[in-house]
């Protein structure tokens, strides 16, 4: 199993993983948030993303105002740099943009690796590794259709119900 708590995976991957890496380390994205365990997850990872992919970082959040200072101080300069604050999932999250990276940072009272979008990502990978390529290729073309990826991986498995859930069951 890939680990995918070491972005080093990156810098042997796709020229836009590759991308990612630089982007990641150049500016020391994951060493500012160091103290929240944050974890690079979603499409970009598994090689699934396409045009519009952004970089999604998830973080352990304690102190959610400390959180959102850490979040100002390091990146409230960057393009389009935004907070938004769900209360229905207690989480908070930041996007901006570094060169041609969206970049969106997710924070919730929940340990890193026990987050949906970690646990998501892992199913994703470990589905991806079973199928092959063309299951692959069949994902990135939904998402292009405009699929969100839990629904895309739900559709070509035919899970019922909740795709977020049905994936977790998996």
């Amino acid at each position: 199993m890939m680990n995918f708590l070491d972005i080093t995976y990156l810098k042997s991957g796709t020229e836009k993983q590759q991308k990612a890496y630089q982007i990641l380390t150049t500016n020391s994205i994951l060493e500012k948030l160091n103290s929240y365990t944050p974890i690079l997850v979603g499409t970009i990872p598994i090689n699934i993303d396409v045009e519009t992919s952004d970089l999604d970082i998830v973080c352990n959040v304690q102190d959610k105002e400390e959180f959102i200072n850490t979040l100002k101080t390091y990146f409230s300069n960057e393009n389009g740099f935004i907070i938004s604050e769900n209360s229905m999932l207690k989480s908070i999250k930041a996007n901006f943009l570094i060169e041609d990276f969206e970049i969106e940072i997710f924070g919730q009272n929940i340990p890193s690796q026990e987050q949906n979008g970690y646990r998501h990502m892992l199913i994703e990978h470990k589905v991806l590794v079973e199928k092959g390529e063309a299951f692959r290729l069949e994902i990135i073309k939904l998402k292009k259709q405009g699929y969100k990826t839990e629904p895309a991986f739900a559709k070509l498995l035919g899970l019922p119900g909740n795709a977020y859930e049905a994936l977790l069951n998996l």
